[in-house]
């Protein structure tokens, strides 16, 4: 293009040189072949692309999968054979596993369209894991397997209620997805009791909602909270120490404790620690050194604390039961559980909150409930007793950082919920062969 415009130029002017002038005049101008650009209708215009990055012209058809169906099925009744399937599949074995598609996900077929408009070849597959997460499958030239996510947009948010009821009937009254009541109760696990709510407590909670394609997908973290219990009110703040996120008060002591206050959600305490109950199977009166916790039956049981399991076992009283011992002065119990947790045996390191076992009713039980046992130095004792070990509170190093970030916290906490709080901030997650990618967002 460049050489035929060069030669149209030149031979017009008479001239062999790579510039030229014009004839003499009051002004001259010199003209350069570089500057001369390629004429615009010879550039393809760029493919519009939908939210998974695939050009909007090809035909697409979604198919929500059904119960007991494949990828194999769905694929062979809309026109590829066995060879393509097997090669898409195998490609895809270090990203996805194509068996773990679950019933009622959407899986969108991308195909070429004829002259009439009809679909002919599929060239893309999209299964849709979550509202964020998709994996692609790509069945051009060559077949290749990516998965990756729809950019999320982070908004900040900050609400005001007053209790009526219980803080989930309020957060659902005020149309607040359902999480954030969870993740306001594991704050403020320690300092207050959710089950002794009054009606008149409130709270303010500034925290993160996401974002994706303009539709709410869930609930980010809890950036700070006040929630006025009793006629008290308890502070918590976000702040990351030690690579973890924390939940400190005004002063900088720690929200968390040594154990959690529970080992499940559970419905009721269905039974207290007692030196005298009477035993509904044995049918009589006898020491009850733990706490039932009355729950559906298959409810996760989690560690209250890190440590090692010292016992791992069934037996006719206690069913499947695990010990774990925290340190040298604390051992926590967990009875009558319906299974344990996959890699869970004796001499198993545990963490915090992990999953050990299952509600259950084995051994001597007449329901479904967890029995919940703590010793202190090999003595049993009540946990809920008993002012169980903070953890860390903010280090010296970081002081300043706390007391800077606490500052703009209470800020935002104390400004009128119906006001604008921050800019949304929209991040990325690039789930490929690279691993996760995001922004850290504080």
């Amino acid at each position: 293009m460049y050489r035929v415009l060069t030669i149209l130029i030149l031979g017009s002017f008479g001239l062999s040189s790579c510039d030229f002038r014009t004839a003499p005049s009051d002004s001259s101008a010199t003209i350069h072949i570089s500057d001369v650009q390629p004429e615009i209708f010879d550039q393809d215009p760029a493919p519009i692309l939908d939210a998974f990055g695939i050009d909007e012209s090809l035909h697409v058809q979604t198919h929500y999968i059904r119960r007991h169906e494949s990828l194999s099925s769905i694929l062979r009744g809309r026109g590829l054979n066995s060879r393509q399937i097997y090669e898409l599949s195998n490609a895809s074995t270090e990203i996805f596993n194509v068996r773990r598609m679950q019933a009622g996900r959407p899986l969108h077929l991308y195909s070429t369209v004829d002259t009439t408009g009809n679909p002919q070849n599929i060239t893309y597959v999209v299964y849709e894991e979550n509202q964020t997460d998709y994996v692609k499958f790509s069945l051009n030239d060559s077949i290749f397997v990516t998965r990756q996510s729809k950019p999320v947009e982070i908004k900040t948010r900050l609400i005001s209620e007053e209790i009526h009821g219980s803080v989930y009937e309020t957060m659902s009254q005020a149309g607040i997805d359902h999480q954030l009541t969870h993740r306001l109760a594991e704050v403020f696990a320690w300092q207050i009791d959710f089950y002794r709510i009054r009606p008149g407590d409130h709270f303010k909670v500034l925290f993160e909602e996401r974002y994706v394609d303009g539709e709410a997908a869930g609930i980010g973290r809890i950036k700070a909270a006040v929630f006025n219990h009793r006629g008290r009110d308890f502070y918590a703040f976000h702040f990351q120490q030690n690579e973890m996120d924390e939940y400190f008060d005004e002063e900088g002591n720690s929200l968390r404790r040594q154990f959690l206050a529970a080992p499940l959600d559970y419905s009721r305490i269905s039974s207290r620690f007692t030196h005298r109950r009477y035993h509904p199977v044995l049918k009589r009166n006898m020491p009850h050194h733990g706490t039932d916790y009355a729950a559906p039956s298959g409810t996760p049981i989690r560690a209250v604390g890190d440590g090692e399991i010292t016992l791992s076992r069934y037996d006719r009283n206690n069913g499947n039961y695990i010990r774990i011992r925290h340190n040298s002065v604390y051992e926590t119990g967990y009875l009558h559980m319906s299974r344990f947790a996959r890699g869970i045996q004796t001499g198993t390191k545990v963490e915090q909150g992990q999953i050990i076992g299952y509600v259950g009713a084995s051994g001597l039980a007449t329901g479904s409930h967890l029995c919940f046992r703590f010793w202190e130095h090999d003595r049993p004792v009540d946990p809920r007793s008993i002012d169980l070990p903070p953890a860390d509170p903010i280090k010296h190093e970081h002081r300043v950082a706390y007391l800077n970030r606490r500052i703009n916290l209470l800020n935002q906490l104390e400004i009128n919920p119906d006001s604008v709080i921050n800019q949304p901030v929209i991040f990325a997650l690039d789930l490929g062969y690279s691993g996760i990618l995001m922004n850290n967002i504080r």
